[in-house]
């Protein structure tokens, strides 16, 4: 049986207190992430290294995201969040220690580095299925919107603040600074209730684990186009992973630049971010999000050919074309959980973004793992602009030979039992 938690008013304002509590939370995330790239970077001067801690960013989402979201449809969603939370911010400490006895071996930097994105791939799927039981159906978009934006501010200071606090302090005690952002995100988390699917259903019987896992599966191959679009993202984010794993190498290494360049570099696609995501937030309504998809990865690497043919130390260019392409990626972000959103039952909703997740990063550990190898193989130029021209073919191939554009026709569907295919396939025969 299906059991909708409604969005309430109160549980939207809810909703806010979490959001903001939360970005301090990614903010003294990106702060260590920058930290420890810059650090790699520096003592390594290996493209491959950056390629390895990259690949271990992704590995855990493919492995533990899909049970993952078994377990955010199945246990307290806060419960989940609370213990990430406070388990990074223990292996946060565990890095400040490595660092101040000076105990820096690379590999125990990965090893922290990668159970900080266990617990990382063990929340997304929990965040993901808060939204669409907290937030009404009519402010989703605005909602995701409004997640970008903020986030876009974070990640704009984060860089810069992170490169000022490299020039200004050791690198030991800037890992402290994750700590206390932690303890400010607990307290709205605290003091909130957010809604649990399960808790609505009393004794009613749970289905087996992997049963629930395999239904999951099952949801996402049923929905006409849903398929296309995770692969859309798969590929996305396959040959966005050269740019995303090489940007500190591409920076320091091609072009003699310095953290601050980096940073400088980030916080303008940053504000490219921001406004893309005010564009998203003040919008209501989008008459084609798949269109909007697919319009969005075109121009976002049309304008990475900037970054690409950027004469040397032109930073300027660079941010140009960063600031440029970032404009795009909120909007098509956006649209995209928006389209997941509508069209899956918000009972299901955990394992679903759970499966999207899994697949749409299946592909990015490989990218990220051949990147390093492929910049000093063919030259790191040339690998992004290969993989800029695939991005901006790929999308017109999906459009042309998938059943992506049906999505635009589904409206959010609602099965009694999704577990009985036959009923399902009738009741998406009714919405289409």
């Amino acid at each position: 049986m299906s059991f909708e938690i409604i969005p309430t008013k109160k549980s939207f304002k809810n909703y806010l207190y979490f959001m903001f509590g939360q970005q301090f939370s990614l903010l003294g995330s990106g702060i260590i992430g920058f930290v420890i790239t810059w650090w790699i970077t520096i003592e390594t001067q290996s493209a491959i290294y950056l390629s390895i801690a990259t690949f271990l960013i992704f590995i855990p989402q493919v492995i533990v995201t899909p049970f993952a979201g078994v377990v955010a449809d199945r246990i307290s969603r806060k419960t989940i969040i609370m213990i990430v939370d406070s388990g990074q911010a223990i292996l946060t400490l565990g890095l400040f220690f490595l660092f101040f006895f000076d105990l820096t071996d690379i590999w125990f930097i990965l090893l922290i580095h990668t159970m900080r994105n266990v617990l990382f791939a063990i929340q997304v799927p929990a965040f993901q299925a808060i939204i669409p039981s907290m937030i009404p159906k009519d402010k989703l978009s605005r909602i995701n919107g409004a997640n970008f934006l903020f986030s876009g501010i974070i990640f704009m200071v984060g860089p810069i603040l992170s490169a000022l606090l490299l020039e200004l302090f050791p690198i030991t005690y800037i890992f402290l600074i994750d700590v206390v952002t932690y303890l400010i995100a607990l307290i709205p988390l605290l003091l909130i209730k957010i809604p649990h699917q399960r808790k609505d259903i009393g004794n009613l019987k749970k289905e087996p684990f992997m049963k629930e896992l395999v239904d999951g599966f099952k949801l996402v191959k049923s929905i006409p186009g849903l398929l296309a679009l995770i692969c859309f993202a798969m590929i996305f984010n396959f040959i966005f992973r050269p740019f995303n794993v090489l940007w500190p190498y591409y920076i320091n290494i091609t072009h003699g630049g310095t953290a601050f360049d980096l940073a400088f570099i980030f916080g303008a696609i940053q504000i490219g971010n921001i406004i893309g995501s005010i564009i998203t937030t003040i919008k209501k309504k989008w008459n084609s999000k798949v269109k909007v998809n697919i319009i969005g990865e075109s121009v976002f690497f049309m304008a990475y050919l900037l970054v690409i043919f950027a004469p040397y130390r032109q930073f300027y260019i660079m941010m140009l074309g960063g600031f440029l392409g970032a404009i795009t990626f909120p909007i098509t972000v956006a649209t995209y959980l928006t389209i997941f959103q509508e069209v899956v039952p918000s009972d299901k909703i955990g394992r679903a973004m759970s499966i999207d997740h899994t697949l749409s990063m299946a592909i990015a550990p490989i990218g990220a793992l051949i990147a390093g190898p492929a910049a000093d193989f063919m030259g790191i130029t040339n690998l992004y602009l290969i993989c800029a021209i695939i991005g901006i073919i790929n999308p017109i191939l999906l459009w042309f030979f998938t059943k992506i554009r049906k999505l635009d026709q589904i409206g959010k569907i609602e099965v009694k039992d999704f577990t009985d295919k036959k009923l399902m396939e009738i009741e998406m025969e009714q919405k289409i």
